[in-house]
């Protein structure tokens, strides 16, 4: 197989107090990011949800593959299909399928398997994995592998957040489970597997997030 063509790295060094000042600035703005569950149907401006979708569509994936795909649902019609569907699973879910361990563990939060916002923020954001390609040939349609599908999709998701967040944007990452609706609801073809559900918005003026902490530095990250 032909091996690509090398070209040179651009990467351009800055001063050390540029990287701190940007280092610092990036984890003051990432550290403000809350998951939010009260939207405004206020409009976004739709090169917000473009330019951070072609930021996601630059993370790095297994073998150059880049096996993702954003579906962006702004339908009215077609958010309340989706609303309808999550809710039924989730309802489920809440009722009869979460262990006592799960719903214990999600009780502080305050959620349940209503979802409003699902229909009220003015966009949906569907990512889905691609699991295999598809390429036809003369003996009809043929599978290729893909390599470290669910690391490089959730990398992805991690910079469409970042971006997101960045553009002065609320976000939710929302994965009722089975999700396997999202994808026939879509229409996406037999090798897309749902991954996460992003409302994405302005927070509603009334909105309110729980208070919560992160863990502190020593207890996530070791130096040997």
């Amino acid at each position: 197989m032909e091996q690509f063509k090398h070209i040179p790295l651009v990467f351009p060094r800055v001063a050390s107090s540029e990287q701190l000042r940007a280092s610092r600035e990036f984890l003051s703005r990432m550290s403000a990011r809350r998951s939010v569950r009260f939207f405004s149907d206020e409009p976004v401006p739709f090169e917000l949800i473009e330019n951070a979708i072609r930021c996601a569509s630059s993370a790095p994936s297994g073998a150059n593959q880049q096996p993702w795909r954003f579906v962006v649902v702004q339908d009215p019609a077609v958010k309340r299909k989706i609303r309808e569907a999550a809710e039924g699973e989730e309802r489920e879910s809440y009722q009869h399928r979460m262990p006592t361990e799960w719903l214990e563990a999600l009780a502080p939060l305050g959620t349940d398997w209503h979802k409003e916002f699902l229909e009220v923020a003015p966009s949906l954001i569907v990512v889905f994995r691609i699991d295999f390609g598809l390429a036809t040939d003369v003996e009809g349609d043929r599978k290729i592998k893909h390599y470290y599908v669910q690391e490089s999709v959730g990398i992805a998701t991690g910079f469409l957040l970042a971006a997101l967040h960045l553009s002065g944007l609320a976000t939710l990452t929302h994965t009722p489970s089975p999700m396997g609706f999202l994808a026939n609801l879509l229409e996406r073809p037999r090798n897309e597997r749902p991954f996460v559900l992003i409302p994405v918005g302005f927070p509603s003026p009334d909105a309110t997030v729980p208070e919560i902490s992160k863990k502190a530095l020593n207890e996530v990250m070791e130096v040997r």
